[in-house]
């Protein structure tokens, strides 16, 4: 079934169902009337998890699969597995497009290019492993292998490992064997009635998206090309959490956002008062916070000073 899209101010009964209006959700999930009422005047902030509630005016809504009747019907459609990768932007400039839309060109019903949310997937031979979901051992790193045989994805690995990104403004540095390293890849999973052109077409109707990052080439011959995949969580070089705990130094830009302080007191390093904004500097310690917030006031100190008290 293709799904109505939320709307503001409307009476709603019990157990319709709407999807979001204002974007396509990677969840998968849609959102059915478990409280009539009316909606208010503007779209609530859905759920992410399947029974999760939230209230839109005097209607409450609770999430649920946009898939799951269908796949629980006697004659279950056929399911469409579609990848999307996406490029940094040094690489895009280099290959011309921010992304690259493909499919497996064996779905059953589709051996040639599909279209979906205005989207058209390429046709190309490829292999996907490991996206099983489990809840034991370490975290899947599955494995997706493209066919080479006209040489095209060898063609894009010369191209991309030529691109250039600057390591500061006065210089660039060239992509060392990057081969896509850290690139998006978006697998998303439908069924077949739900692409563009079928009587059934619905950008909302999916199964959650499933996200990885490209970690490394795993190998390269004429036939094909290998890459495995990784979580956010293990990529190289990523730390979680991503900020350090640092006890004694402040990680804000001074007078950033984050920082907030709009004040015309003016401190040295040293967090003596100066008369002169060029002579302003934060010396990053709690006590330059105090010097300009105040002693007693809330600190948007970006450290975290109780971590020296842990032994």
């Amino acid at each position: 079934m293709a799904y109505t899209l939320w709307a503001a101010n409307t009476a709603i009964s019990l157990g319709t169902v709407v999807a979001a209006a204002s974007q396509v959700l990677p969840t998968g999930l849609v959102f059915k009337c478990t409280t009539a009422g009316t909606t208010g005047g503007t779209e609530p902030a859905f759920g992410t998890d399947v029974g999760s509630t939230v209230t839109d005016g005097t209607v409450v809504w609770t999430s649920i699969s946009s898939v799951f009747e269908d796949l629980n019907s006697f004659a279950p459609d056929k399911i469409i597995e579609l990848f999307e990768i996406t490029f940094s932007t040094a690489v895009a400039a280099v290959v011309g497009t921010s992304k690259y839309y493909f499919h497996g060109g064996l779905n059953e019903g589709f051996t040639a290019n599909v279209v979906y949310n205005s989207n058209t997937y390429t046709a190309v031979p490829i292999k996907a492993e490991g996206f099983e979901l489990t809840t034991q051992g370490s975290i899947p790193r599955p494995t997706i292998t493209i066919a080479n045989l006209s040489g095209i994805i060898t063609t894009l690995l010369k191209l991309v490992n030529t691109a250039q990104h600057p390591t500061n403004p006065s210089q660039t540095a060239v992509f060392a064997g990057d081969d896509l390293g850290n690139s998006e890849v978006r697998r998303i999973t439908t069924l077949k009635k739900y692409l563009d052109g079928q009587p059934d077409a619905d950008v909302n109707a999916r199964f959650p998206d499933q996200i990885f990052f490209i970690d490394r080439k795993v190998s390269e011959t004429r036939d094909a090309v290998q890459f495995e995949l990784v979580s956010k969580m293990d990529l190289q070089g990523k730390m979680i959490p991503k900020r350090q705990c640092i006890s004694n130094i402040c990680q804000w830009v001074y007078r950033s956002s984050e920082c907030s302080y709009t004040g015309t007191n003016y401190f040295n390093i040293n967090d003596q008062s100066v008369a002169s904004a060029a002579d302003d500097v934060c010396g990053k310690r709690l006590t330059s916070c105090k010097a300009r917030f105040g002693t007693q006031d809330p600190l948007p100190y970006g450290s975290f000073p109780s971590v020296g008290l842990i032994r």
